[in-house]
């Protein structure tokens, strides 16, 4: 019987025991890094692993949509940003256009941080 990796146990701990709020920025982290990651790759000249950073933020991305709880007034607002995201996304994959990229960088990086700020709200109520 192989033991189980106590990293892993930690991690899958760790998230099972975080807070919607904390999932949703530990979401939008691992999306910053896959863009950050196919920039570097579209750098590199390796379109191919940028591709896969992108399909990763794609599928991160279309996650937060689904998850989204339409009955709350923002939920519209947000799947309209997601959406653009994705489309932005395979604009990028199809035409190797890192602008597209570069363009969403600081767009997830702002509702990161409207995330964090929203959370650390709550935990002070």
């Amino acid at each position: 019987m192989a033991q189980a990796n106590p990293y892993k146990q930690y991690q899958q701990q760790s998230i099972l025991t975080m807070t919607p709020g904390e999932l949703v920025v530990r979401l939008y982290d691992e999306c910053l890094k896959c863009l950050n990651a196919a920039l570097y790759y579209f750098d590199e000249k390796q379109p191919d692993e940028a591709e896969t950073r992108i399909k990763k933020a794609q599928r991160i991305v279309h996650y937060l949509d689904v998850s989204l709880d339409r009955n709350v007034e923002m939920a519209g607002n947000l799947h309209m940003l997601y959406d653009y995201f994705i489309r932005s996304m395979v604009q990028a994959t199809a035409g190797k256009r890192k602008e597209k990229i570069e363009e969403l960088i600081p767009m997830f990086q702002s509702l990161r941080d409207s995330f964090v700020e929203a959370e650390k709200a709550m935990h002070k109520r």
